[in-house]
């Protein structure tokens, strides 16, 4: 039987009551006093607790973007215990330097669909497995395998050069710029590691838009030489591949991707050291990693 509206409404503002004077603060949803604020409405197409993301199909958010689907952040626990694949959700979107999140939520209709709420978990490769020779395409248009790299600490990470979402692709192109930057300072250390970003979008992410996209990552624009770190795609099928290998879902929306995250450091061996899931790790931890498996 079907819910009716003003009950999901009553119930959504119970639970929202009674988180507010349970939850924590929480330092990663501090104002800067420069934030701004845009209304968003839209259908819920996925959700992923762990991460505490939400994909939304939203309408045109006026003044900042077009109607598209991408994920967010929720600053809060409670829309998680009520939200199902497709509800409908209006919130407040924070803009507020490199983050952004999604604030007095309010769910104005229950799913049909209440046997899923479409988290979705794939597998993964366990530290010490040893990882296959992927192949794919690097920003000279070079044919490039993971066993490439062998006698180096690999470390690899998914991106697309349209995501629109600071705290994503954006985020883990800058860290890897950073890491970069700092194995520069430890020239050793820095002969013994290589980095590479493998785009999810290879049909638009071609070796052109690939080689402009790292050279201003890196900062040396025209003079890049990519020699530690490059940018790859492939074929769908060669990216698919590898993604799936390192637990990665994702699917295209309109000219948008909805993706998860996912950054490894592969020993020189071949071998998964680690893995990170979100988008919650430092440079100066996966330094440490690096670090570790050259045994400093």
């Amino acid at each position: 039987m079907k819910t009716s509206r003003p009950f999901i409404l009553l119930i959504a503002l119970l639970i929202c009551l009674s988180s507010c004077t349970s939850n924590g603060y929480d330092k990663r949803f501090e104002y800067s006093g420069n934030e701004k604020r845009y209304e968003i409405r839209g259908k819920v197409l996925g959700i992923d607790k762990a991460n505490r993301t939400v994909d939304i199909s939203h309408e045109e958010i006026k003044d900042l973007m077009p109607a598209m689907t991408m994920p967010f952040v929720l600053k809060d626990q409670w829309p998680f215990d009520v939200l199902k694949r497709g509800s409908v959700i209006n919130a407040t979107l924070i803009v507020d330097g490199p983050r952004s999140w999604l604030e007095d939520v309010v769910i104005t209709e229950e799913s049909s669909d209440t046997g899923s709420t479409n988290e979705v978990t794939a597998a993964e490769p366990a530290v010490g497995d040893e990882v296959p020779d992927f192949t794919l395409v690097n920003q000279d248009n070079k044919k490039i395998s993971i066993n490439d790299y062998r006698g180096k600490t690999l470390l690899l990470t998914f991106i697309y050069t349209r995501c629109p979402i600071p705290e994503y692709c954006t985020l883990m192109s800058n860290n890897f710029a950073k890491i970069q930057q700092e194995l520069q300072k430890d020239r050793p250390l820095y002969e013994k590691t290589h980095l590479l970003s493998v785009s999810i979008d290879p049909e638009y992410d071609t070796p052109q838009v690939l080689r402009s996209y790292g050279a201003s990552h890196t900062g040396n624009f025209s003079e890049e030489r990519f020699s530690s770190w490059e940018f790859a795609g492939g074929t769908k099928n060669e990216v698919r591949k590898i993604a799936q290998y390192f637990g990665l879902t994702y699917f295209g929306e309109g000219d948008q991707i909805i993706h998860g995250l996912r950054t490894a450091v592969i020993g020189p061996d071949g071998k998964v050291y680690k893995m990170y899931r979100e988008n919650k790790w430092t440079p100066e931890e996966i330094l440490t990693d690096v670090r570790k498996v050259n045994g400093n």
